[in-house]
């Protein structure tokens, strides 16, 4: 398949949108990446909907209806968290830089970047409804995973919230934080894993595979950068407590049952 076969007009219309979602980042800098990502993968979802609303299945609307679902939950998350809660508010004024002093020409670039990688994470599906594809059961697998992936995600935000609001300045260890220290990082992992499976035997060509695996390697890199930073905070949080560290030297950091504990020292991660 062509590269103008692959890159349909129906492909640069999720562009548009998604671009159209991200742009809040030019009001406040981390919108960029927090909520005009979830509005961007959301309005993605509707898009393929009224796209392919001719040919449409049952597994494929389940897929852009959980792209739906997935960026307002993401959203609504991020909104209430940084609504609510002040000290928040005035963490990520540390972690994370405005962009008050960013020249605009960086911005655009970072905007554009931040579009076309949301694009690339729901290209599977997409590809799967512009090829035709027939659904099978590695489509209805990839919903499975991504189903567990969204409820993974889901329960650990909630959890880490309850925990929070107990205890506000210790780190959470409870519930399925006890499994991995970033259950939040690797629902997201899943949820696009799940994406990905799920055009494994509808996409056609070097080029809709490029697209694909470029999408979910890049988000699957950033949820590592995010459990290194966020590794980095929490040591720095609470790294003189005994019972952190006895936490971190027996629960992995984001892969079960895989006995990798820190990656701190990896500094190619900058998420």
């Amino acid at each position: 398949m062509t590269f103008a076969e692959t890159f349909s007009t129906s492909f640069w219309i999720l562009i548009a949108l998604a671009l159209l979602g991200s742009s809040m980042g030019f009001y406040k800098f981390v919108y960029f990446i927090s909520l005009g990502y979830g509005f961007s993968v959301a309005v993605t979802g509707v898009a393929m909907l009224v796209l392919f609303r001719d040919s449409l299945s049952a597994v494929t609307i389940l897929m852009c209806l959980l792209f739906v679902v997935y960026g307002c939950r993401l959203g609504g998350y991020l909104l209430l968290r940084e609504m609510r809660n002040a000290s928040y508010r005035d963490h990520m004024k540390t972690e994370i830089k405005d962009g008050s002093t960013m020249p605009l020409f960086v911005k655009l670039c970072i905007w554009i970047a931040c579009a076309l990688l949301y694009v690339l994470e729901v290209s599977p599906v997409f590809f799967r409804m512009q090829n035709g594809g027939a659904v099978d059961p590695v489509a209805m697998a990839g919903v499975v995973i991504m189903i567990c992936g969204l409820l993974l995600e889901s329960l650990s935000d909630h959890q880490k919230s309850a925990a929070k609001a107990v205890n506000p300045k210790r780190f959470c260890d409870t519930g399925l934080f006890r499994i991995v220290r970033c259950p939040n990082y690797l629902g997201e992992i899943l949820f696009w894993t799940g994406v990905l499976v799920s055009g494994l035997t509808s996409m056609q060509g070097g080029w809709q595979w490029a697209a694909a695996i470029l999408g979910w390697v890049c988000i699957v890199y950033i949820m590592f950068g995010g459990a290194r930073r966020l590794e980095i905070r929490q040591n720095r949080n609470y790294g003189n407590d005994p019972e952190y560290q006895a936490y971190v030297k027996k629960t992995p950091i984001i892969l079960p049952f895989i006995p990798l504990y820190s990656v701190e020292k990896y500094t190619f991660l900058k998420g």
